[in-house]
C-alpha cells in the first residue's frame, strides 16, 4: 500500500474529532496546503484542496506520517527515565510558571551554543493570546518565560519557519504531550520529506498536561463573562485537578474543571499521555514544592542538557519528587480518556 494522503488523515483523524491541533501536518506539508484558521474551537486544519499525492499522484504522506493520532496512545504514567528531580533556576526568572527550570535549561543551551533555536509558545501579556514562535536569543527567551500552555496553539506549525525558511540545525522543541508525540514520529519516520525536520531537532522538552483549552471559549465565555476576569488581570494559571487563576493583585480564583468541559479541545479527550513520555525531558509543577519544577530526565540527550545547566550554575536540582501525586493525575487521565 502506498503512502497515505491528507484525505486519509482527514477521514481518520480530522473528521472523527481526534485531531490534537499540534500543527505538525501544517509544518511538514511540502505544498503549504494545510492551515489552521483562527477563531472559536477550531478543531482541525483545513486544506487548500491541492495535495501533491491526491492531486498529482506524487508520493508524499508527510502529514499522515507526522500525525500523533494515527497510532495508539501511550498507556504509561511515567514512561522510561534516567533521573527524577525537583529543580529550579539558579537565577531570577521573571514571570516563571513554577521553578523556571525549563527556561534555565534552554537559556544555558542557547548561551553555550548547544542549540540555535527554540520552538515554543509565546503570548501577548495584555490579552494572553498564545502563538507559536521561534526564539534564538536567551534574553528574549527570558522575557517569554512562563508562557501558558493551558491554551491551544498549533505549536509545531512554527517548525516550517525554523527548519525550511531559517534553516536552523539545532532546535529545541518545548510543548505539550501531543506535540512531543508528533516530533517522536518525525524523528523515527523513514519518510524522506520528514528527515530534514528530524535531523534539525536536537532536544524535546515535554510539559505535563491534563488538557488544553480553547482560548476564545475560556477567556470570553468563561473567565471574562462568568468570573469577571480581564486577561490583563491574570498573572498565572495552574491546572491541578482544578484551574487556579492567580491574579496580579495576589488573589486567587478557583474554577472547577467540571465548569470548563465545553472549553476543552475535542482532541484532548483522546490523549492518555500526562507526562510526555516520548520527550528527552519532561517538566511540570506536579510533584515538587511550590516554586520548583519536576524534571523527568528520559534520555542521554536530556541528561546532557540538564548536566550542562547544573555545571554552569544556572540550574539547581535535588531529589524528593512526590511520585504518587504524578501517578494519581497520570492514571486519572488514562482512565478518563481510554475509550472502551
Amino acid at each position: 500500500m502506498g503512502a497515505k494522503s491528507y484525505l486519509d488523515l482527514k477521514r481518520e483523524v480530522w473528521d472523527t474529532g481526534r485531531c490534537s491541533g499540534c500543527g505538525a501536518c501544517v509544518a511538514v506539508c511540502p505544498a503549504d496546503a494545510l492551515i489552521f484558521d483562527e477563531g472559536e474551537m477550531v478543531v482541525s486544519p483545513k486544506s487548500s484542496g491541492y495535495c501533491k499525492q491526491a492531486t498529482d499522484d506524487v508520493t508524499c504522506g508527510a502529514c499522515y506520517d507526522s500525525c500523533p493520532r494515527t497510532t495508539d496512545q501511550p498507556a504509561e504514567t511515567f514512561g522510561e527515565y534516567l533521573g527524577l528531580f525537583t529543580a529550579k533556576a539558579a537565577f531570577e526568572v521573571p514571570h516563571r510558571q513554577s521553578g523556571g527550570a525549563v527556561t534555565s535549561i534552554l537559556t544555558n543551551a542557547l548561551d553555550e551554543g548547544l542549540i540555535d533555536a527554540v520552538v515554543t509558545v509565546t503570548e501577548d501579556r495584555w490579552t494572553l493570546k498564545p502563538s507559536s514562535v521561534v526564539i534564538t536569543k536567551s534574553d528574549v527567551l527570558m522575557q517569554q518565560a512562563g508562557s501558558r500552555y493551558s491554551w491551544w496553539v498549533p505549536l509545531l506549525a512554527a517548525l516550517k519557519n525554523a527548519v525550511v525558511q531559517r534553516k536552523f540545525k539545532r532546535i529545541a522543541v518545548v510543548g505539550v504531550p501531543c506535540a512531543i508525540q508528533a516530533v517522536a514520529r518525525i524523528r523515527k519516520s523513514e519518510n524522506d520529506l520528514l528527515k530534514p525536520y528530524a535531523k534539525a531537532i536536537r532536544l524535546t522538552i515535554g510539559l505535563f498536561c491534563t488538557e488544553t483549552f480553547d482560548y476564545s471559549l475560556l477567556i470570553q465565555n468563561k473567565l471574562r463573562t462568568h468570573y469577571k476576569l480581564e486577561p490583563h488581570e491574570i498573572r498565572k494559571l495552574n491546572v491541578r485537578g482544578k484551574l487556579d487563576v492567580l491574579k496580579q493583585d495576589g488573589s486567587t480564583t478557583i474554577v472547577p474543571l467540571a465548569e470548563l468541559d465545553t472549553c476543552i479541545r475535542t482532541g484532548c479527550h483522546y490523549c492518555t499521555d500526562f507526562t510526555a513520555v516520548y520527550s528527552d525531558i519532561s517538566a511540570g509543577a506536579i510533584g515538587s514544592p511550590s516554586g520548583s519544577t519536576t524534571l523527568i530526565v528520559r534520555t542521554g540527550t536530556g541528561k546532557g542538557f540538564v548536566d550542562s545547566a547544573v555545571r554552569n550554575r544556572k540550574l539547581e536540582v535535588s531529589p524528593g519528587v512526590d511520585t504518587a501525586a504524578i501517578e494519581k493525575l497520570a492514571t486519572a487521565k488514562i482512565r478518563k480518556n481510554t475509550k472502551k
